[in-house]
């Protein structure tokens, strides 16, 4: 077994890991991804995000969003049911959807949404 198929192996399996609410619908039918890329580790992690489109492919698989484009829109929820932002753009507060816990049961609280703000360290971090 090569390290590439281990490593598709191993994402594979961890996106059985990602939260979501405890009301989601079983989503239908079955999605294959063909990716010719070396995963890079830094691809796992979100607060040390690139800035380019590849990593996002493993991102959306492991990981789920305060609100993320979706088909017909921008910004659709997600993990956070409803967002205000102010006339200055500076500050946004989020409504965090009930019910949503992490793959070992523990709800997804506001701590945990400001512990990974604080955390990111990607190309878009204020330096």
């Amino acid at each position: 077994m090569t390290l590439a198929s281990r490593w598709l192996g191993l994402l594979a399996a961890s996106a059985m890991l990602v939260a979501a609410p405890a009301s989601a619908a079983t989503p239908d039918g079955q999605m294959t991804w063909g990716v010719h890329a070396s995963l890079a580790p830094a691809w796992f992690d979100p607060a040390e995000t690139t800035g380019i489109s590849t990593p996002f492919m493993v991102l959306y698989a492991l990981h789920d969003a305060l609100i993320k484009p979706m088909p017909g829109h921008a910004l659709a929820p997600s993990l956070a049911e409803s967002w205000a932002v102010t006339k200055d753009g500076l500050t946004y507060e989020f409504v965090l959807r009930k019910g949503v816990t992490f793959h070992n049961g523990d709800p997804v609280t506001a701590d945990d949404v400001k512990f990974s703000f604080e955390r990111y360290t990607g190309v878009s971090a204020a330096r």
